[in-house]
């Protein structure tokens, strides 16, 4: 429905070529046309994926009940304590090698973590199940400009292993047993799919264009920007600043990471759009996501952060050991204290993530964090065991107010993780009764 003012929250900055979608402004509410309360803002669902396990001494709490403090590798989160829940117990059997003694835990900890299902062994065919992402973007993605966003940090190409796909180990959304959903790297890709007006020829050119020229997509709808300042309160108006002040700080990181470099002499290509440091590969992927939340381009998003089994250094954590050697650790202090530090810079990711959406403000006086569930954790425990009980799940936000959080839970021993998969589907108003190989929505979240 529209406001007198003429705007609804499907309502874009428009320019030749290019779309640039708008955040949620008070502009919007028809609560005071209409004597009723504002529009509930959707739910928005986003599933982090981190391979290799975790150690998990620093990752579970204590104490059952209220979050006071938290362990040593979630301690990044303290100052969202009250968005998250925690889990002791959780398990994916479907993960299990269950007769199949040439299982590797990697590949089928990755297949069942938003599936619940077991991974079929074959080198040249994948079935699995639809993943719980998918599920909801099957049912929210009508209403938005991408039904889901799938995204990594890492080239999915990835070699079979023990009779089993390598695709596994490089997916964790699935549109159905058999399709995966392939993500994207580039964070320019990415940006220009959220930006971009549709595939049309007008749309290439400003593309084009636009790296020429290294021009702001901002430039392309500077006029229609001008029109809607001209509407709107003042409140709306900065609100309307600061969102495309973020948007072109963006867009300049993005520019800067795509300047070429020649290093041909060295048989390398840098690619373009992708930035050699991993660390601003990382948070640019991460802006990408709230920018795509707060604009509700999309409601359902997927970031496999790396493969599974990758040996993806961290040399700026000061050591150079590739993280699957150091997760199979054999009880090493040493090993155990790198392993931390890599758990709680990937946990720093999502608190910077966390502290972004918790500065955009939605209706009734509510964040974006708030109306968001961000499940994030590992389909492996103990990468030195690659087993998948106990997992290490964590779940952030409050879906609009409905999920209970602030919480540490201790579920019964092996409770399926579909039954907090499905929970998570019950919260954003998906109605199934079953969902992998879930028994019941998990107790505690109702």
């Amino acid at each position: 429905m529209k406001h007198k003012n003429g705007f609804n929250r499907r309502n874009m900055l428009r320019g030749v070529g290019a779309a640039l979608a708008l955040p949620w402004l008070e502009a919007f509410d028809t609560s005071s046309a209409l004597g009723a309360t504002s529009a509930k803002p959707p739910v928005r669902m986003c599933c982090w994926y981190v391979p290799n396990g975790m150690h998990l001494p620093a990752w579970f709490p204590q104490q059952p009940g209220v979050l006071v403090e938290l362990p040593e590798s979630l301690q990044p989160l303290s100052f969202a304590r009250e968005y998250l829940n925690t889990f002791r117990g959780l398990t994916h059997n479907t993960a299990m090698t269950n007769g199949d003694d040439e299982g590797c835990g990697h590949g089928q900890g990755s297949a069942s973590f938003l599936t619940g299902a077991q991974a079929y062994r074959s080198q040249d065919d994948v079935r699995v199940g639809i993943s719980v992402d998918q599920l909801y973007a099957q049912r929210v993605g009508n209403s938005t400009l991408l039904p889901s966003l799938e995204l990594g940090c890492e080239s999915p190409r990835s070699g079979n292993a023990f009779g089993y796909s390598g695709t596994y180990k490089t997916h964790i959304s699935w549109r159905s047993a058999t399709s995966p959903a392939p993500y994207e790297i580039n964070p320019k890709i990415v940006f220009d799919r959220l930006f971009t007006q549709g595939a049309s020829q007008n749309a290439a050119t400003t593309i084009a264009e636009r790296d020429f020229y290294r021009k702001s997509i901002l430039d392309y709808v500077l006029e229609d920007t001008r029109r809607v300042q001209k509407k709107v309160a003042s409140s709306d108006q900065r609100k309307l600043d600061q969102y495309l002040t973020s948007v072109r700080e963006v867009e300049r990181r993005i520019q800067n990471a795509s300047q070429q470099v020649d290093v041909s002499g060295r048989g390398y290509v840098r690619p373009e759009g992708i930035p050699d440091d991993f660390d601003a590969h990382l948070r640019l992927m991460c802006d990408l996501m709230v920018l795509a939340f707060e604009t509700d381009s999309t409601r359902a998003i997927s970031f496999m952060l790396t493969k599974e089994a990758t040996d993806r250094n961290y040399p700026w954590l000061g050591f150079t050991d590739g993280h699957h050697e150091l997760s199979h650790h054999g009880n090493d202090a040493e090993k155990h204290r790198k392993l931390r530090a890599i758990d709680r810079y990937h946990v720093s990711m999502l608190a910077y993530t966390a502290e972004k959406m918790m500065s955009v403000e939605e209706a009734n006086g509510t964040n974006l964090l708030e109306n968001s569930m961000i499940l994030f954790g590992s389909g492996i425990s103990d990468g030195d065991r690659h087993d998948h009980v106990n997992l290490p799940v964590i779940l952030l936000g409050k879906a609009g107010g409905s999920l209970p959080s602030g919480q540490h839970l201790d579920c019964r021993y092996e409770t399926p993780m579909s039954n907090l998969l499905l929970s998570m589907l019950h919260h954003a108003d998906v109605p199934v009764e079953r969902f992998g190989d879930s028994t019941e929505p998990l107790a505690g979240l109702s």
